[in-house]
């Protein structure tokens, strides 16, 4: 059955072999590196068709994610105080307080669809952020290695400092108190399937370069 959960879930799958399949021809990197924001604000599109669910809590949500995850990277690269010293590259588009526009999205996007998969489990909400800031280091983790290859960002000395996974877990920690404190549909098989393809395309473009 063509539900539009399943649609969007087929997209966002069809789309991570396709970014895959870009990024690993090297004859094809620099059309992919610029479609970096677009595939975000897809990813985003996707999720708002197949789970929105017309609540105002909802929105806020999304609202308070977007502008916390802006804000405390524009702290961070500022200052170097949170995550260490680090700049971002040309990759995420368009930049504000040299911190990309684009960034508040990639954190909803990785907080909603790991709060949506972990919430399936019935854990206790304070297990939710725990594990769910756990989750999203072992994401940056994955994403740390891409990131620098393709000039998203670039840390000080071509280092990634522990500050920076430190930094992840408690912030992560608040975007999950966040996504359970406001009350909202939190079932989106779109959500869950996301989830899992940006691990598995992260990890096969980390073994890919090894």
């Amino acid at each position: 059955m063509f539900t539009k959960a399943n649609i969007c879930s087929l997209i966002i799958i069809v789309f991570h072999l396709v970014g895959l399949y870009g990024f690993l021809n090297p004859a094809l990197h620099d059309l992919f590196i610029k479609l970096v924001p677009s595939h975000l604000l897809l990813m985003l599109l996707l999720l708002i068709i197949s789970g929105f669910d017309g609540s105002k809590n909802m929105v806020l949500f999304a609202l308070s994610v977007y502008t916390a995850g802006f804000l405390v990277e524009v702290a961070g690269v500022n200052t170097g105080l949170i995550f260490g010293s680090y700049t971002y590259g040309s990759t995420l588009g368009i930049k504000l307080w040299n911190t990309p526009l684009l960034i508040g999205v990639n954190w909803l996007l990785l907080v909603y669809s790991t709060g949506v998969f972990l919430r399936g489990y019935n854990l206790n909400r304070w297990v939710l952020a725990f594990l769910g800031a756990i989750l999203l280091v072992g994401t940056d983790f994955l994403i740390e290695p891409v990131a620098v290859r393709y000039n998203y960002w670039s840390w000080s000395g071509g280092i990634i400092p522990l500050q920076n996974y430190i930094g992840w877990f408690f912030v992560s920690f608040m975007m999950f108190i966040l996504f359970n404190s406001f009350q909202f549909r939190k079932r989106n098989t779109a959500a869950n399937v996301l989830f899992v393809a940006q691990i598995c395309f992260f990890i096969i473009l980390n073994i890919w370069s090894t």
